[in-house]
This record gives structure tokens, sequence and C-alpha cells, in this order.
């Protein structure tokens, strides 16, 4: 079956996701807030759309995915916002990293309209998304998730992994996700500063880590970009990762769950940002010590 279907947000990993989309036997209408990020869509026979509201109205399988909760409620609500001009019995697809809270709240007003709300958060780099080996963490009703599976793997998945039908659960994994890979991310620079300063070469020491303990894709290029300090142009970056790590917090404040290492995260986050680096690449993290 071909579908029309809507695409917002074209962000670093928006685009090549979207480019995945462009390339599938359905018809693809885009949007975003800046228009020039459009163009190599356009170029691909994507039709270009000047406001959500008359994608919304053309589509009837809608992906988002933007930078925080705000950014999904303000393209959700309002005139012209996707609630007032989705179809009835169409989808929305949510990509972003957000609150399970949050998840709940727009799939609850979708249903009010009559419309569908599934949630998908991503794992993956812009880069995973070009080779598409990217994950998505899938929560909502069966037979919208049958439906759009495919679409999923059309948009660049090598993974689709369903957590039933309760719409907040693909976001909790999501925040949990995300805290491991934060988590992974000081603990390599941590080791990398600790072999520095022990006089030991941190490069041959990951090239063992890396063949063994450690050898996955997330270890293998974030401890490349760590020991080069390779933290720009960034595929995400350090004020991203700070709000990630506030989500996290605030969901284990909801279940009352203390965290010690997401709050050393959230502090090294946070100097980054503080010190101005909120746009290099949050692999940095462990650096926001070093003065």
């Amino acid at each position: 079956m071909s579908y029309k279907i809507g695409f917002i947000g074209l962000g670093s990993l928006g685009t090549p996701i979207a480019m995945n989309l462009a390339d599938s036997n359905h018809s693809l209408f885009v949007y975003n807030r800046t228009a020039s990020k459009a163009a190599p869509l356009a170029a691909k026979g994507a039709i270009v759309c000047e406001s959500i509201a008359s994608l919304a109205m053309q589509c009837n399988v809608i992906f988002t995915i933007v930078s925080d909760d705000a950014a999904l409620k303000n393209i959700c609500e309002g005139e012209n916002g996707l609630l007032n001009n989705m179809q009835k019995e169409s989808v929305h697809v949510s990509m972003s990293t957000i609150l399970p809270q949050t998840a709940a709240d727009i799939a609850l007003l979708h249903q009010q309209y009559e419309q569908h709300y599934f949630a998908a958060p991503v794992f993956g780099r812009p880069e995973a998304a070009l080779s598409r080996k990217l994950n998505f963490a899938v929560s909502g009703e069966e037979k919208i998730k049958n439906k759009i599976e495919p679409l999923l793997k059309n948009a660049g998945a090598i993974g689709v992994w369903n957590f039933g039908e309760n719409i907040s659960a693909a976001n909790t994994i999501k925040l949990c996700g995300n805290f491991l890979i934060a988590s992974a991310l000081e603990a390599i620079g941590e080791s990398i500063n600790l072999a520095n300063k022990s006089g030991i070469d941190a490069k041959q020491m990951w090239d063992m880590f890396s063949q063994t303990l450690f050898n996955t894709p997330l270890y293998h290029n974030y401890s490349n970009i760590i020991l080069q300090q390779k933290f720009e142009p960034a595929a995400f970056t350090a004020k991203l990762g700070l709000k990630d790590i506030n989500l996290v917090l605030q969901l284990a404040s909801s279940v009352n769950q203390s965290m010690a290492l997401a709050s050393l995260l959230q502090k090294n986050m946070q100097q980054l940002v503080t010190d101005g680096k909120e746009n290099i690449d949050w692999s940095a993290v462990s650096t926001a010590r070093q003065h």
C-alpha cells in the first residue's frame, strides 16, 4: 500500500531519515521551520509544504522528530497544528526524545480528534541513518504498529523493538537508553584521561577494549571521537544531551528513583553549556571539569 507521508523536523538526524523515506514508493511531504533545509528533499521529489496545516491535510501518516517536549506540543496544538488539521484515522508517528507523560498526553489529544498517535523514538546517529542501521523502540496500538513497522524499515530501521500498547513505554526505554549512552561517554572519557595521565597510550588501550570487552558500535564510534577530541561538528549537541538527562531525572523523580550517576552527568552537561560549549558533541561530557 502506498501512503502520503508527512515529515516534520529536518535536523541532523531527521534529514537522513527523510531522505530514506524519499527513496521509498510513497509520496513524501516535508515541512521545516527553516525552509532552506528542505532543499535536498525537494531535489529528491518531496513536496515542500509552507505550513504544518497544509502538510497535515494532505497526509495519512506523519512523522515528527523535533528537539524537545515543548516543540512537539507546539506543532500539535493551535489552529494550524496537527490536531486541528490531520485527517480522521491518520497516524502521527513521534520519533522525538520526550517524557513518557508527554507522549501519553498527546496520544489522548489525538484520540479525542479521532486520530492515532504512535511512539517510535529512534536510536542512532546520522551516519546510522545513512547506512540504514537505526533502531526504533515502539509502543502503541498493535494494529497501528503493523501499519507503521514497514514504514520504519523504509525510514532506515535495522530493528523495530515492540514494547506493547502502553503508549509511554517506548519513551521510557529511550530515556533509559540515552542515560546508558551518556554514562558510557563519561566513562570512556575518564578512562582515556586516567590512561594519559598515567603515561599509557590511551589509543592502544582502546584498540584492545574495542576488540574485546567493549566490541560494539557505540564504543567503537565514541572512543574514536573522544580520543581525537573531535567534538565538532556535533552529531548530537551538549545542549540536547543536557535536555535528555534533565528528562531522565524528571522521570526518575516521578517514580521515586535515585540516580546519582544521572545527577553527575547533568552537572557536567550543564558545565559545558555554561562554558559556552552547548553546540559541541555531547561526547565531550567528561571534559567539563578540565580547567
